[in-house]
């Protein structure tokens, strides 16, 4: 039986939710859960034939509406059409999921795609947080999921860049957390570890052990209202209360030495 927090999100917040990078991974399972918990889903993504596939799947399974939506988010102009076409929608949770990452060491990257890795990760994440939290903060109700990362609490070697732009995303949350109480606005950080998706393959990493997106989803929305930080999956709550008494400096060298040996192919 599903989780009684996940199942009560339509009476918590509202009609519509919207979820980027909804097209595969853990931001099509955001969308499973949310659309099984009876709420509309707008998916955001840039492929929009899987959009369409997984639209389908969800209205016929679920009976619910799930606009499509095409953007890629590191372009201006179609994130501002994106917040437009939006606005006629009572959208009442944020899930802000569309992301990639590089690895590799920074000076042998393509600095257009670490560019554009900025762009989405955390641009684009602000533009949305504002908006819709303005909104939500209006409605005097409403939910912010964001997509943080467990290598965003320190620096890390061969994803230098990728863990700066979660870290940003982490921070901000911590604050923004602290600006909304009392505003019924709910923000949850999502710091998960491996996860099984497309994104270590766009990334050029090789995983062990991962999470799978159905845990990150469920453990995420069930957490919604209730905590400030989840960290879905055993993987990445072990990792966590392992690295939770080391000085920053020996978090730096740990988490360095493990992207190292997910990259070491890359070295070759």
């Amino acid at each position: 039986m599903q989780n009684d927090r996940v199942s009560g999100l339509l009476q918590r917040y509202g009609p519509y939710a919207l979820v980027t990078g909804a097209s595969e991974g853990i931001g099509s399972s955001f969308a499973e859960e949310l659309a099984r918990a009876g709420m509309n889903v707008v998916l955001v993504a840039r492929r929009e034939d899987r959009l369409h596939t997984l639209a389908k799947a969800l209205e016929d399974r679920y009976k619910v509406l799930c606009p499509v939506i095409k953007a890629d988010l590191s372009n201006a102009e179609e994130l501002d059409e994106l917040l437009q076409v939006t606005n006629s929608l009572e959208i009442c949770l944020l899930v802000c999921n569309a992301g990639f990452g590089t690895a590799g060491t920074f000076l042998n990257a393509d600095i257009q795609a670490e560019m554009n890795m900025l762009d989405v990760n955390c641009t684009a994440v602000t533009r949305l947080v504002h908006h819709f939290g303005c909104k939500f903060k209006h409605r005097g109700k409403g939910g912010v999921v964001l997509l943080s990362s467990i290598v965003a609490t320190q620096g890390v070697g061969r994803s230098a860049h990728y863990a700066a732009t979660k870290a940003y995303v982490h921070t901000m949350g911590e604050g923004l957390q602290q600006e909304w109480q009392g505003t019924g606005v709910d923000l949850l950080i999502v710091a998960p570890g491996p996860v099984e998706t497309g994104f270590a393959q766009r990334s050029n990493m090789r995983l062990g052990r991962a999470a799978t997106p159905e845990v990150v989803a469920h453990e995420s929305l069930k957490a919604l209202g209730r905590h400030r930080i989840v960290r879905p999956g055993w993987l990445a709550k072990g990792m966590a209360l392992a690295l939770s008494t080391a000085p920053r400096w020996l978090r730096v060298k740990i988490m360095s030495s493990i992207m190292g040996s997910m990259t070491q192919h890359l070295s070759r």
